[in-house]
C-alpha cells in the first residue's frame, strides 16, 4: 500500500509537546505505530489519526481549483458544420475552416471503436465507409496528428485515444447519430 504524505502543522510547538507528554503519560507501555499516530493527531486537536487524515484530504480538495463551467453549445456553428455531412452522417466534403475540420474529426473519431487495436486496413475501411470525398488517408493523418488516434511507429497498429469531446462536438455527434 502506498503512503500518502500528510502535512503535520501545529500552531504552538509548546502546546503540542505538553499534549503529547500527557498522551504518553496515560500509556503504561511502549506505544506502537498506530497508537503514536493517534497520539500525535489528538495532540494536534483531532479525535484520532483517521480524523486527521480526513481533514488533510478536505484541505487538499479545497485547495484544488474548481472545475471550469461547461461551455455553451454554439448551435449556429453546429448547423454550419452539418452541411459537410450527408443525411446518413457521412462526411461529403473536407471543410476549409480549421474549427469546422476539428468538429468533423471528432465525428470521425466517434465512429472508431474504443479500446481496440486496429490495423491500418481496418482504420481505412472504417473511414472509407464514413466519408464520400475520396481521401481517407487525409482523415487518418489528421486524426493521428491531432491526437485522436495513436499508432505504432511502423503504422501497423492504431488505437483511438480516449478523451472527452468538447460540448460542440458532442452536440454534432448527437445530431448526426
Amino acid at each position: 500500500m502506498s503512503r500518502i504524505p500528510l502535512p503535520f502543522h501545529a500552531e504552538d510547538i509548546s502546546a503540542l509537546a505538553r499534549a503529547l507528554k500527557g498522551e504518553l503519560a496515560r500509556c503504561d507501555h511502549q506505544p506502537g505505530h498506530v497508537e503514536l499516530l493517534n497520539m500525535l493527531a489528538r495532540s494536534a486537536g483531532c479525535r484520532n489519526f483517521q480524523h486527521f487524515r480526513a481533514q488533510a484530504a478536505a484541505r487538499e480538495a479545497l485547495a484544488q481549483p474548481p472545475a471550469p463551467p461547461p461551455q455553451p453549445v454554439d448551435y449556429t456553428r453546429i448547423r454550419r458544420v452539418t452541411r459537410h455531412f450527408d443525411p446518413a452522417g457521412g462526411l461529403v466534403r473536407w471543410p476549409s475552416k480549421f474549427s469546422e475540420r476539428q468538429l468533423c474529426l471528432w465525428v470521425m473519431w466517434s465512429h472508431l471503436p474504443a479500446r481496440r487495436v486496429l490495423s491500418e486496413k481496418q482504420v481505412n475501411e472504417l473511414l472509407v465507409a464514413r466519408h464520400g470525398f475520396g481521401d481517407h488517408v487525409l482523415i487518418r493523418r489528421e486524426l493521428v496528428d491531432g491526437g485522436w488516434l495513436d499508432r505504432t511507429r511502423d503504422g501497423a497498429e492504431y488505437r483511438r485515444v480516449e478523451r472527452r469531446p468538447p460540448a460542440d462536438a458532442l452536440a454534432l455527434i448527437g445530431h448526426l447519430a
